[in-house]
């Protein structure tokens, strides 16, 4: 059976007893001072309460500052960055027993909060004013038309500017273009770069499309980087120059491996793409040949036997007839009907000779005109 524990109401500060009072005493006045008392007890220690939070809510916000900083000199090979470095470990541990120490002091008052004796004003209180639900807020992820969307934006506004970076050489000379153009820093130059290199590459400019899978890799970098670092790509791209300027030899090794290996991926994404135009345009060119039949003339005619290709070769009618009454009826049918449907023979088609013997008879005849003398009698006659 669950029993109801009666020992809260044992400590309370204000009760009925209290109206019992000495007569020479102003009972109304006795209770208003110790009600103003009280109220500014509970005002200090709420107060006090509020000062430790606020100073443990400081001191883990400079610890994350220091740890931030550290995890930024680590990448750093240079003397100076060591130096730094362990001064910054150094400020790291006294912000962390610095944190603890807040902790234990706010634990510490919340006990005591919590043995205050209860009056008039506490157990008036509401004990929960509202509802908290600690649930992750829902992150709407962007579907494929918003992300194309956000990149055909982009692009079109400073496609420039992206261009230019590309064709960037020096390590200086792209670090301080991106110092004044720290927009440029996202995953929507990076794509636009790689779409460039293949482009290049498929016009055969192949030593600009090398220089531009440099330019494209630093950006790929940069944002890896970032996301290591769960910070903004804009807020860390001069530690990737700082740290790949320093010679680091495994840092260096690891930026050649991937940009040849992003050279050869361009290489092939090229030539799939080449393939696949030299298909398409091969495809146009054979629809524009097919015969009123639908048939390809050039796979009909390779198809044929060679005594009937020989025929075709030399545009020998003669020939192509003799030709077709030496073979079976049902192949040379078979044949000339393929040739017909690609458009190889056109039935009842006039010869060159019928069409010049043609054009003679259409030609308009003229007589000659017979002039009268005077006398009526033909000139031709007089003569």
């Amino acid at each position: 059976m669950t029993t109801i524990d009666y020992s809260v109401w044992d400590h309370i500060e204000v009760s009925d007893d209290e109206d019992d009072t000495h007569p020479n005493i102003d009972t109304p006045s006795l209770f208003r001072w110790r009600h103003q008392a009280r109220v500014e007890r509970m005002e200090a220690c709420h107060k006090k309460g509020e000062d430790l939070e606020r100073n443990l809510t400081e001191s883990r916000r400079k610890l994350q500052e220091a740890q931030k900083k550290v995890q930024e000199l680590s990448l750093l090979n240079t003397e100076e960055a060591k130096k730094q470095l362990v001064k910054a470990q150094e400020e790291e541990k006294r912000l962390k027993k610095e944190e603890r120490s807040c902790e234990k002091k706010l634990e510490e008052h919340q006990r005591e909060e919590r043995k205050m004796p209860w009056n008039v004003d506490t157990l008036s209180r509401d004990g929960f004013s509202k509802s908290v639900l600690n649930v992750k807020p829902e992150v709407k992820e962007e579907t494929e038309e918003e992300k194309e969307e956000k990149h055909k934006t982009f692009v079109e506004k400073y496609e420039k500017q992206i261009k230019h970076f590309g064709m960037l050489r020096r390590w200086d000379d792209s670090q301080k273009y991106l110092s004044d153009n720290p927009h440029l820093v996202c995953e929507e130059t990076a794509n636009y770069l790689v779409i460039m290199c293949i482009d290049l590459e498929v016009e055969e400019k192949h030593a600009l499309m090398e220089q531009v899978a440099h330019q494209t890799i630093v950006m790929q970098f940069i944002l890896e980087l970032a996301k290591s670092l769960k910070v903004d790509p804009r807020g860390c791209f001069r530690q990737f120059f700082t740290k790949i300027k320093t010679a680091d030899q495994q840092y260096q090794d690891a930026f050649n491996d991937e940009l040849e290996s992003f050279k050869e991926r361009v290489r092939g994404r090229a030539k799939v793409r080449i393939e696949k135009a030299m298909k398409e345009y091969e495809e146009e060119e054979r629809q524009k040949r097919l015969g009123p039949g639908g048939l390809d003339p050039v796979d009909v005619y390779d198809s044929l036997p060679m005594e009937m290709q020989k025929c075709f070769d030399e545009k020998d009618i003669q020939m192509l007839q003799e030709t077709i009454s030496k073979m079976d009826p049902t192949e040379a049918k078979y044949h000339m009907k393929r040739c017909i449907d690609s458009g190889l023979w056109v039935p009842n088609s006039r010869t060159d000779d019928d069409a010049e013997k043609e054009e003679k008879e259409e030609e308009p005849q003229y007589e000659e005109v017979k002039k009268e003398t005077s006398d009526g009698q033909d000139e031709s006659d007089s003569k």
